[in-house]
């Protein structure tokens, strides 16, 4: 093991970045509350600090009441830990798998993006048929998954606007 604790060098954690984490699964814990864990993405989350839930409805904010990770009690969580945040004042029923924890006013949710693109060839395992503007692709963001309708595509001729696309979701 030694040999490859030298060769992969140890990931940096992004601890000073403002705090996101990615909702993967909620629990209900009864006299307790309601438990949403994740991956921490970049940055840190201490017990008594307020977090903005954002995505799918109206962000709004929540108190972390505890942070648990592996069956042990924390007082932080930092970049790269995966935890369950324990919120106060959620039902179970608000939260849910694809939306992200994040420290207040430091994301903005959008619903319209302009992409650059690659799709692959059919050669490449892609397509086997062109797509148009109005074509409703799934798109895969953290830990959701949603459909979006492609509303114009951009294939002139100069480099810069070519493979580009406008997409709603």
């Amino acid at each position: 093991m030694d040999a490859v604790d030298s060769y992969i060098p140890i990931p940096t954690r992004q601890t000073d970045l403002p705090f996101l984490l990615a909702v993967e699964d909620v629990f209900s814990i009864t006299g307790r509350g309601t438990v949403a864990t994740g991956r921490v993405e970049r940055g840190t989350v201490k017990v008594g600090e307020t977090v903005d839930l954002v995505g799918l409805r109206e962000t709004r904010s929540y108190t972390v009441t505890g942070v648990e990770m592996f069956q042990k009690i924390l007082d932080e969580a930092l970049a790269g830990d995966n935890v369950g945040l324990l919120l106060r004042g959620i039902q179970k029923a608000d939260i849910q798998r694809g939306m992200v924890l994040a420290k207040p006013g430091s994301i903005t949710p959008h619903t319209k993006f302009e992409a650059i693109v690659y799709v692959l060839k059919k050669e490449e395992g892609g397509r086997h048929s062109p797509f148009f503007a109005g074509y409703r692709p799934q798109f895969y963001m953290r830990t959701t998954d949603v459909t979006g309708k492609v509303t114009k595509i951009m294939n002139d001729k100069d480099e810069e606007s070519k493979n580009r696309m406008v997409v709603h979701i």
